[in-house]
């Protein structure tokens, strides 16, 4: 494959746009190289402006579980955008998004929507801190919830307790609010709730992480963490960017059988979009402006474009069928990938719930950040290479995910397959 053009239009970003990216894992920096650039994308591909197809498991970092330009979302956009892009003011499409929302979420009586999932976390954040009174946040080593101060943060060495600014910028004091306990270690997460007794806000966390990768949380975690939160008076926040819409119409609450009190949604439904929401039980979302003294706002929140194309893809979402074919090819790609591995003797742990799935080159089973750090990055990047070149195009990251969407077919799964097969190869030389 060419990539002239890509290299040539990184060049000339780098001189107008910081590190020639406006979201930082788009650099390649995980994986060597400079990234592609994309012209156009249709189905379950993408074409760089080099004129090279893909086979795409990005799809916009998970929000197109439709895939690229499906017809009825770009039909809806077209017809919002003939009567105007935006207007800062109320519509009905923003209730009817909200009415679907509801409804698909036992634990949501109230939403609140925005334009990104940072500012969904945000302001559940402060709802968490105005409805309990007290100024701590609790979150998980490996999950990430946007780029706001208070979230990014990590772990103090040899303590759970202790953090620090994961980069300049970020106050020290501002971090001291913020704890950090490790994802799917209940005694490390009890500890902190033992030792800031009476004074966290909230637990907040990805139920199914998918930013260290795609790590399943251990049976009963997630239930003996409500628990934990309900007997400490603090409230439970579940972080579904990712998981809300994907997994199921419910997102992983749902499939895990626990309700959170605050819930975090954004990607899937926008429908490519940026449209993001935070919603809760009444009480707490009550306490939002104008109907509290909570204060949260945005120019562009709910826009009719962004509710437009979510309208028509949570409807297309609601087919009883749709999760069903979605299981199907991701447990297809699974075995697929599975078996590559096997065949060239390389050490590989593949990590998958429903269309969510990670590729981890380690021999052991991955629970934790420890462990999704401890699989060799070196050997992704590799792979990753490989890929791009047999036209499969992966997150340039070995901490993201891939998403299967409704367009991939049988196919596409075969040929990435074959792809990984003949990259694995070429890795083991």
């Amino acid at each position: 494959m060419e990539f002239t053009k890509s290299k040539k239009q990184f060049t000339k970003a780098a001189r107008f746009i910081p590190g020639g990216v406006n979201s930082p894992v788009r650099a390649f920096k995980n994986v060597g190289g400079s990234p592609v650039f994309i012209a156009k994308g249709s189905g379950s591909k993408i074409y760089d402006i080099d004129g090279n197809e893909y086979i795409d498991y990005v799809c916009s970092w998970g929000a197109l579980i439709l895939g690229h330009c499906h017809p009825q979302v770009i039909a809806a956009v077209k017809k919002a955008a003939q009567k105007g892009t935006s207007f800062g003011a109320p519509t009905a499409a923003e209730t009817e998004v909200a009415e679907i929302i509801c409804n698909a979420f036992d634990s949501i009586e109230k939403v609140r929507l925005v334009s990104s999932g940072t500012e969904a976390v945000m302001t559940a954040v402060r709802l968490a801190r105005a409805f309990t009174g007290k100024d701590y946040i609790l979150k998980m080593s490996g999950c990430y919830h946007g780029h706001s101060d208070s979230m990014l943060v990590s772990s103090g060495s040899g303590s759970a307790q202790y953090s620090k600014p994961l980069c300049p910028g970020v106050p020290k004091s501002l971090c001291a609010l913020t704890i950090v306990a490790d994802y799917n270690d209940i005694d490390s997460t009890a500890k902190v709730f033992e030792k800031y007794k009476n004074k966290i806000a909230a637990c907040i966390i990805e139920p199914v992480a998918a930013n260290m990768g795609v790590v399943l949380p251990k049976p009963g975690y997630l239930k003996t963490l409500r628990k934990l939160c309900s007997d400490n008076k603090s409230l439970l926040i579940f972080d579904e960017v990712i998981t809300g819409f994907r997994l199921c119409f419910g997102g992983a609450q749902k499939l895990f059988k626990v309700k959170p009190d605050l819930t975090c949604l954004g990607k899937i439904i926008g429908g490519g979009l940026p449209c993001a929401a935070v919603g809760g039980r009444a009480e707490i979302m009550n306490l939002l402006a104008p109907a509290g003294g909570v204060y949260q706002a945005g120019t562009l929140s709910g826009n009719p474009l962004a509710t437009a194309a979510a309208l028509a893809t949570l409807k297309l979402l609601k087919n009883k069928n749709f999760y069903n074919r979605l299981e199907e090819k991701s447990q297809m790609l699974h075995t697929g990938l599975l078996d590559a591995g096997k065949q060239a003797s390389i050490p590989l742990t593949i990590n998958r719930i429903g269309s969510l799935l990670s590729c981890f080159f380690t021999e052991k089973p991955v629970f934790d950040f420890a462990d999704a750090k401890s699989a060799d990055a070196r050997l992704f990047a590799a792979f990753f290479a490989q890929m791009l070149k047999n036209g499969i195009y992966l997150a340039p990251s070995p901490f993201e995910a891939m998403f299967i969407s409704a367009a991939h077919s049988k196919k596409d799964i075969e040929k990435t397959v074959k792809a990984a097969q003949n990259s694995i190869k070429e890795i083991r030389k």
